[in-house]
């Protein structure tokens, strides 16, 4: 576990999956993260998948092969790179592991830098193969709500900045496993910028909203002066999502790049919708910043 801090917060890092299981607020002593065995993560990384493909696998130039759930980062452990009290450097190469899923040389670095305005994430993918790298890159953050336990679910909203007339999100259907129906409908619980959050809008699962000039999503409530604000302008798509059926207290805000499958055949991975490509011998970097009160 990679500790890292600042005079306000202080986060821990697991190696295994380069996931963020802590952020606590060091003056009010509470953590800003998801930590129950309800949903047992915290905040993974997808990579380089997003949600399901299907049959769990997709093709390249007619070749199957499998890819579970959100890839397989999440299942790596990855080595320190650079550590300083304030900031961590954790690198996954391609290896033998990754190979059966995904037959490509690549690295993929994922900085955490603690600030006094809280916490700054950075993912570096450097594409090492002699062709075009296909792949995906989410962040799934699963943030406590209430925050600091101050008031209930249905009392914080999201804010979500600029402001559009209506946004649209992909349709969630369930095949038992989520997946895209193809069709888009509009974003529920949305008015002149502002999401009112309860547990009823998860009821089919998960919400991918278009990101269509989103630069900042804030997760804010009149009953505390806590509030978490995510920069997403690196992204294409914003995921909320939390535990249906379970009225569970946290909230996923998840910048996305690369979408679920329609339900349906096996598809290209070069064809693969949402999908973000790199050159041979390209590297490019995604940031997302996550300012806290």
């Amino acid at each position: 576990m990679q500790t890292i801090k600042s005079s306000c917060f202080t986060a821990e890092i697991d190696e295994h999956g380069a996931q963020l299981t802590h952020l606590y607020h060091n003056e009010d002593h509470f953590d800003y993260i998801w930590n129950n065995p309800l949903w047992e993560k915290h905040t993974p990384i997808l990579f380089p998948a997003i949600g399901r493909s299907n049959n769990d696998a997709y093709l390249i130039n007619g070749q199957q092969y499998e890819m579970p759930q959100h890839g397989f980062a999440g299942d790596q452990t990855f080595e320190v790179i650079e550590h300083k009290n304030d900031q961590v450097a954790l690198l996954l190469r391609s290896n033998e592991v990754t190979k059966q899923y995904y037959p490509f040389n690549f690295e993929f670095t994922v900085t955490f830098k603690v600030t006094d305005e809280g916490l700054q994430v950075a993912f570096n993918v450097d594409n090492k193969s002699n062709g075009d790298l296909s792949y995906s890159l989410g962040f799934h953050p699963a943030f406590n709500v209430p925050i600091n336990g101050e008031g209930s679910f249905n009392d914080y909203r999201l804010d979500l900045a600029p402001a559009s007339d209506s946004l649209d999100t992909y349709e969630i259907v369930k095949k038992p496993n989520p997946y895209r129906s193809g069709k888009v409908t509009k974003l529920v619980n949305y008015q002149n910028g502002i999401v009112d959050l309860d547990h009823n809008m998860f009821d089919k699962g998960l919400v991918i909203i278009k990101n269509t000039g989103i630069k900042t999503v804030k997760l804010y409530s009149d009953d505390t002066k806590h509030a978490v604000m995510l920069d997403v302008s690196d992204f294409d798509h914003v995921t909320l999502w939390t535990k249906e059926e379970a009225n569970a207290p946290f909230l996923c805000i998840e910048p996305f790049n690369g979408l679920p499958d329609v339900y349906g055949d096996l598809v290209e991975l070069g064809q693969k919708e949402g999908n973000h490509h790199l050159n041979a011998g390209e590297a490019k970097t995604y940031q997302c910043n996550i300012n806290l009160h």
